[in-house]
Order: C-alpha cells, then sequence, then structure tokens
C-alpha cells in the first residue's frame, strides 16, 4: 500500500491544543501499522494536519505532564521524545549553542516537572499554523510562536474567524432568513456582503420588531425542546 496521496484525501485541522496528540496518533498507525519508514510518515503527517491558535496567552496553552502520557500512552510519549530530538537537531543546525532557542522551542519543557508543551508538538507537527484575525496573527509571530515564525515563517498565515452563513444562518434559522431575503433578496446567501445592505433598514421600527419577534420564537423553540428532552422547564 502506498500512502503518498494520503494528504490529498486527509486533512486534520487541529482546532488549538486540544487534539494535538492527532499527530503521534497518526505517525504511531503509519509506522506501526502501516509500516511506512518513519521519515515518509513524519512527512505525511505535517502534510495532513494543520493548527488553529486560538489564545495568545501562553498560560492558555496546553501542558501535560510526561509522566502522565508515559504512563497513559507510552508509546504517544515515545514516539514525541523522538519528533522532539529530531526537532532540536534542526534548531541546533540552525542557531548553533544558542540554548534559550533550544528551550523556547523544544516540545518538553524541562523547568520542574517535565511536560509536553501542546502548542509547539502543534508548530511542528503541522504544515500550516494560523490566527484567527489578523491582529491576533502577527502577534503570534511577534511573540508566542516568534522563533518558530524565524524558522518556517511560510507555515504561519492568518484565516479570520466568521461562520458559513448557508449552514448557521439560512438553515438554521429559516425565520431570520426570510425576513432578510424578504428585504434585500436572496443573493446575500451567496454573497454574504449583501448583508451589508441591511444597514438602510437598521432604524425601521417595523423591520425592528419583526427581528424581535423571530427571537423570541426562536427563544419559545429552544425553551420547548429543553423541557421535552430534559424536563428542565426554563
Amino acid at each position: 500500500t502506498t500512502f503518498e496521496s494520503l494528504p490529498d484525501k486527509v486533512a486534520i485541522q487541529l482546532n488549538d491544543t486540544h487534539p494535538a496528540l492527532a499527530i503521534p496518533e497518526l505517525l504511531r498507525i503509519l509506522i506501526d501499522i502501516e509500516k511506512v519508514p518513519y521519515d515518509e510518515a513524519w512527512n505525511l503527517v505535517v502534510k495532513c494536519c494543520a493548527y488553529t491558535n486560538h489564545t495568545v496567552l501562553p498560560e492558555a496553552l496546553e501542558r501535560w505532564p510526561c509522566s502522565m502520557l508515559e504512563n497513559v500512552l507510552p508509546r504517544h510519549m515515545q514516539l514525541i521524545y523522538h519528533i522532539n530530538f529530531l526537532h532540536l537537531q534542526e534548531v541546533e543546525k540552525r542557531w548553533p549553542g544558542d540554548l534559550g532557542k533550544m528551550r523556547s522551542m523544544s516540545l518538553i519543557e524541562e523547568e520542574g516537572e517535565k511536560r509536553v508543551n501542546m502548542a509547539n508538538l502543534c508548530v511542528v507537527g503541522s504544515h500550516a499554523v494560523n490566527g484567527v484575525a489578523a491582529i491576533h496573527s502577527d502577534i503570534l509571530k511577534a511573540t508566542v510562536f516568534h522563533d518558530f515564525y524565524e524558522m518556517w515563517p511560510e507555515k504561519f498565515q492568518n484565516k479570520t474567524n466568521g461562520i458559513t452563513p448557508r449552514r448557521w444562518l439560512l438553515l438554521c434559522n429559516p425565520s431570520l432568513s426570510d425576513l432578510i431575503t424578504d428585504k434585500i433578496g436572496d443573493e446575500w446567501t451567496v454573497h454574504l456582503e449583501k448583508l451589508q445592505d441591511l444597514k438602510r433598514w437598521a432604524k425601521d421600527q417595523a423591520f425592528q420588531r419583526a427581528v424581535m419577534k423571530v427571537k423570541q420564537e426562536n427563544k419559545l423553540r429552544l425553551a420547548s425542546l429543553i423541557e421535552r428532552d430534559t424536563g428542565v422547564k426554563i
């Protein structure tokens, strides 16, 4: 079996650090089960994985004790150590003798209890890293992941947060969708910028009342659903 086309068929989006273990897990499957050579397997993992960061606060980025992972997921921890070993070799080649870079870019934090830095694992194991707003992405490159940005500037990009209007408005909120379409037509479903046309109705009291009526009806439907499924009346 050949896996060279795997990244064309599989994309694993790491939404913050919570699913970071997908990186060593995919590596484990390729190496241990599918018998793919390590270098080839690692390249496939990186091409399949991409990481979205949602916070610039270092204390909010997950760090898990090595002792816990060694006990619960020993093979994954073994692979993380190996990933880190090879990664730090590359850091040393780029910045010979720079212990500060080695420390900040390591997947393993040595101070106090040894911990796995899940954010660093996500950056190293992904082909793309993005923030969710332009200023947020700039801060990531300037502070939290500055050293990684210096090493792999091509990995870092921005993807501004938003909604898929056909899913979260047209499908999920048909009453509001009908009201919008009644005022500005239905082109907004494929050209979201058309929603700006609602500005001229913003101070129209009849339109305001219609929007509030839709919101109230939706809340009543939600309350009914909660009571039906849980017995809790709100």
